[in-house]
């Protein structure tokens, strides 16, 4: 697995740079965590492909469980991908709050990610 660190705006982001999968389960995005931290950074950015499919089920509590462990060791995460074609209204309003509350978002493009993490 790839993760580099980008300084945008004066704020160390660190990137995944994979088209595979990378978090299968919580302890995948704790290591994840682990790794950007020793990088020096507190902000993650990685494609929806880098999460395993389950994420998007929110009857499997993927999502809330490794959300919950970036909320509690106040980690940022954006999630970079095309989110229309999900169909659930559920995952839809749980995406909108995500980006409301801006400690976790989802976004079309790295670049949108890098503007809001670094908070220009």
């Amino acid at each position: 697995m790839t993760m580099e660190t980008i300084i945008h705006n004066g704020v160390t982001l660190a990137v995944i740079q994979e088209d595979q999968l990378v978090i299968h389960d919580v302890q995948d995005a704790l290591d994840l965590m682990a790794e950007a931290r020793y990088l020096g950074s507190d902000c993650l950015i990685l494609a929806a492909e880098n999460l395993d499919p389950a994420f998007f089920d929110l009857k499997t509590r993927l999502a809330g469980e490794i959300l919950q462990k970036f909320s509690n060791y106040r980690m940022r995460l954006a999630i970079v991908g095309d989110f229309s074609g999900f169909q659930s209204k559920s995952l839809k309003d749980f995406i909108k709050e995500s980006n409301r509350t801006g400690r976790i978002i989802f976004v079309p493009t790295v670049e949108e990610a890098r503007q809001l993490l670094s908070g220009k």
